[in-house]
This record gives C-alpha cells, structure tokens and sequence, in this order.
C-alpha cells in the first residue's frame, strides 16, 4: 500500500535527492550496528537489578568488582504503584552472548513514500502521558509528551503522541507489520525538530528496534492506542538476526 499517490515521474532532481537519503540511510545503518554491538550497547545489557529501598545505587556500584569486559551503571524509575524512586544497577558485558550470535538487524529497503511530513502542535505546559510498558503487566508509566504530531497517512488522519527523550521527540508507534515482518511490540522512531518549528519529518525508513528487542533486561514502552497505525509500515528495521538459534530471553 502506497502513502502517497504519485501522478508523474520524478524529476531528476527528485531522483537525486532521493540517492542522497538513500546513501544517508546507509550510514545511519552502519551506526546502528556498532551502537547495538558497542561494549554499554543494547546487546551487552546482561542484568538489571534492582534494589531494595534505602540501598544507595552509587554505594552499591562501589562495592561490586566487576571483571574485565564487564562495565556497571545505575538506572533510576518511579515505583509503578507509590511514585517513589526505585534505583537499580545495570551489569553490561562486552562478551555478551547476545553480541556472539548476532548477525545484523533485518531491514526493509529504503522507500522515498516514507518520508513524511507533519506538524507539531505544542502545549503550553508540560503534559503527561499514560505508556503501557512491556514488563509492567498491564501497568502504565505517565511521560512527558510536550505536544501532538498530526500527519496523514493513506488519507487517514493521525495524531500522535511523542515523548521527550532527553531533548529529542521519540515516537513509539504500532503496524499490522508487527509480530510478523517487525518487532511484536512495535517501533520506535526519533522525530527531530527545530525550536519553534511547525513542520517535522516523519523518516520511517529510520524506525528502530527498541532495545528490548535486543535483551530482556529493558522495559520498553509499548506504543498507546492512538499512535497504532493503520497500513502496514513496509520500512525501516525489522528484528535482529541472530546465528546458531538463539534467542534474546
């Protein structure tokens, strides 16, 4: 299914424009298969464990002798039931099984309808969303969702809800290609925009994997009702490959 309806042929310019994104595209894969595979990437996460209230995360970590290729951070979230921060420590190794056996990260190849734009309506203050998260057992965590992204996919209208990541726009988005072709869970999708600006891109050739896609050892968002899409989103990653059978548990 097309997103758009096309009534000539591209200008060459088009052409061109369209070998660069290609081209970009290409780097940006690379890039991701060395983050993925990095020593603190999402293949090395081995552990996350969390402490019991009152343990000091940085005393902890002082504590702990980690041997050679394995590197310890902390990691902070709010209780799901009392709001009161939990901390945790997270164990990532370099020698990871998951790195051992993985191959690559299967991917659509680059399709120029993918490319969409959208305008981002911002609100006055700083709104909380309710996001399901996978290992919350039906549980939702409330994140900052600093505006609503309307774009208009196969003449359906959308508006999406994107959370702040650090700076970034971050969309978590769902597609009948999902369980199948992609990620059960579904994708996600970093959304850049200038301060100010009305206009974003939606680059779904660069939709992601999230990293729970790669240990079990992430809670990853889950993608709420109103940003599950309609058509098939035949671009951007799929799943990773992994060799000899294994699989991420």
């Amino acid at each position: 299914m097309s997103v758009h309806t096309r009534s000539s042929e591209p200008t060459e310019a088009a052409a061109q424009q369209a070998e660069e994104a290609r081209a970009a595209l290409e780097t940006w894969r690379a890039a991701r298969q060395a983050a993925v595979t990095g020593p603190v990437g999402n293949l090395a996460l081995v552990e996350t464990r969390w402490l019991e209230p009152g343990v000091d995360a940085a005393e902890e970590q002082a504590r702990i002798a980690v041997p050679d290729g394995v590197t310890l951070t902390t990691v902070r979230r709010a209780n799901l039931h009392t709001g009161e921060p939990e901390e945790a420590l997270r164990f990532w190794d370099a020698d990871a099984p998951a790195i051992r056996h993985f191959s690559h990260i299967a991917s659509y190849p680059f399709h120029p309808d993918w490319v969409v734009e959208a305008t981002f309506s911002p609100v006055s203050t700083d709104r909380r969303v309710p996001f399901e998260h996978i290992r919350d057992s039906g549980g939702s965590r409330e994140l900052v969702v600093p505006g609503d992204i309307h774009v208009t996919l196969d003449g359906v209208d959308y508006t999406l809800s994107a959370f702040d990541d650090d700076g970034t726009l971050l969309l978590v988005f769902g597609d009948p290609t999902n369980g199948g072709d992609t990620y059960g869970a579904g994708r996600f999708l970093f959304v850049p925009r200038e301060a100010g600006g009305e206009t974003v891109v939606l680059d779904f050739n660069r939709a992601f994997v999230p990293p729970c896609g790669f240990s079990a050892q992430y809670n990853c968002p889950l993608p709420p009702r109103q940003n599950r899409l309609h058509l098939p989103v035949e671009a951007g990653e799929k799943l990773p490959v992994f060799r000899d059978g294994y699989t991420v548990n």
